[in-house]
């Protein structure tokens, strides 16, 4: 990891520092956290004080108080000088219940589903929904649940996932409570996002949001970084700051009163997500798991995702990056790659687990990421960086796996399941998640005997949408569909 120099190092900016006296006593309440400020170094942030308005000024402290100096200094120097161990042990492929494809299999499966089915009619089954990024990335500003990607609809991503749950519900006659974790930066934005459209459908009352946590950004010297004269900016703790939030803002004491058992747990940006899946949730009951996971087989061995494997008898998720090419590569007796269980960030969470978990008092690693953050130049003026200048810190739910003692590994088919919406051209992007969505309907229609033409890639050559409570799945589907219907083109149901 390579450091420049600090933006604020020597800089104009030292020369309009306040007295700190002086910011004590003014604001008194606030004295504890003006000390931390600037025994840790940051007294920068209050380079523009004389500057800003006396709300600014407000807000600014606010945003202090919320800081664990001690903890920013640590992390920073574990980034700097990598003090945390790297992975040791005998990396070993876990088992892992492949897709049906015997009649035994697929008996053994439909007895999952029907305990998966019971669970869900018993209304044991919450969804949790990670959303605390926004659309940057493919370029809306606000929410990426909000982005509008339905191949013929353009409904949003919101809207597929609240329409999946309605269907489930009409289903098994049951209720399923949705939790939806934000950000600070995003959660106004999206609670008035479903407002506006009247909660797809679902009664308000069963969606429930709440914020993760928040971990200011720093530059590469450790300095935080700040988008305007009294502001810091910061950035969301990762999707390993849901076991937080989950405990601080009561969401698990909520789930227990409405008598969940376990948590179906996703990330947003996925819109192939088979939700509340009767099959996975009855694996994971049977075999009484702590945690369960949903895998893809790799695309290729260098491809760029995290791979479950055990390490000393306890189950991990490695990055990519941290396989040596030769395990990368290593492959088994009949040509298949040995460390080739890709996740999907799919899980069934057991509630008692977490609590277990929560009486070890033991937190998540942070992991420090380098990205390019526009921030205040020390003139007062924004820097829009060509290299990367910041780092973010991020703890990710995937390291809890550590912890577990029963778990099942349940392999899906990706062209089924999994399609996350990440990039605004190319892989994972709007384009290729539309087209991976037309692909799966084509096929459902397809294997009932309807005639779909494709392209030289297998691509359906037209568009498909199906609502989900119209069909939820192929079976439903057959029911709905006469074989000898006829596609042309262009078809919504």
């Amino acid at each position: 990891m390579k450091f420049s120099n600090s933006l604020f190092m020597h800089s104009p900016v030292d020369n309009k520092l306040p007295i700190r006296k002086t910011l004590e006593k003014e604001y008194s309440d606030y004295t504890s956290y003006i000390e931390d400020a600037y025994k840790f170094g940051q007294s920068h942030v209050f380079g523009w004080w004389s500057e800003i308005t006396p709300s600014e000024k407000k807000s600014l402290l606010d945003q202090i108080s919320s800081i664990n100096f001690l903890l920013i200094k640590k992390l920073f120097n574990d980034a700097v000088l990598k003090t945390t161990q790297p992975r040791q042990g005998i990396l070993i492929p876990p088992q892992v219940i492949a897709v049906p494809k015997h009649d035994t299999e697929k008996e053994i499966a439909e007895r999952a589903k029907q305990i998966g089915e019971n669970s869900l009619r018993k209304g044991e089954v919450a969804i949790l929904t990670v959303a605390g990024g926004d659309g940057t990335r493919l370029g809306i500003s606000g929410p990426k649940g909000t982005f509008p990607i339905a191949p013929i609809s353009k409904k949003s991503i919101f809207q597929l996932h609240a329409e999946k749950i309605i269907a489930v519900q009409k289903r098994y006659n049951t209720r399923i409570p949705w939790y939806i974790m934000t950000s600070k930066n995003n959660d106004s934005a999206t609670q008035n996002f479903f407002k506006s459209h009247k909660f797809f459908g679902l009664d308000s009352q069963q969606v429930c949001f709440f914020t993760q946590g928040m971990l200011p950004v720093v530059d590469l010297n450790g300095n935080l970084l700040m988008d305007s004269k009294s502001n810091i900016i910061m950035s969301p703790n990762g999707h390993g700051g849901v076991l937080v939030a989950l405990k601080e803002k009561g969401i698990l004491s909520d789930m227990k009163s409405r008598g969940i058992k376990n948590i179906f747990y996703h990330q947003i940006d996925n819109v192939l997500i088979k939700i509340a899946d009767p099959i996975f949730i009855g694996y994971h009951v049977k075999d009484e798991a702590e945690i369960s996971l949903k895998v893809v087989k790799k695309c290729h061995p260098e491809e760029k995702v995290g791979i479950v494997v055990y390490i000393d008898g306890h189950l991990h998720m490695i990055e990519y990056s941290e396989l040596s090419r030769k395990d990368m590569y290593a492959k088994i007796e009949d040509g298949t790659l040995k460390y080739n269980a890709g996740n999907i960030a799919v899980h069934m969470i057991d509630i008692g687990f977490l609590e277990k978990v929560y009486q070890m008092e033991e937190s998540l690693p942070y992991h420090a990421a380098m990205k390019k953050v526009p921030c205040l130049g020390e003139d007062g003026g924004m820097i829009d960086p060509k290299e990367n200048n910041a780092i973010k810190f991020e703890s990710f739910i995937f390291d809890i796996l550590r912890y577990v003692k029963k778990s099942v590994i349940m392999e899906v088919l990706r062209e089924d399941e999994f399609s996350p919406l990440k990039n605004m051209k190319g892989e994972n992007s709007p384009a290729s998640t539309r087209q991976d969505m037309i692909n799966l309907f084509g096929r459902w229609l397809q294997n009932i005997g309807v005639s779909i033409p494709t392209d030289s890639h297998g691509n359906v050559m037209g568009l498909i949408e199906i609502n989900p409570c119209f069909a939820l799945d192929q079976e439903e589907l057959r029911n709905k569909v006469d074989r000898y219907f006829q596609f042309h083109g262009n078809l919504s149901l």
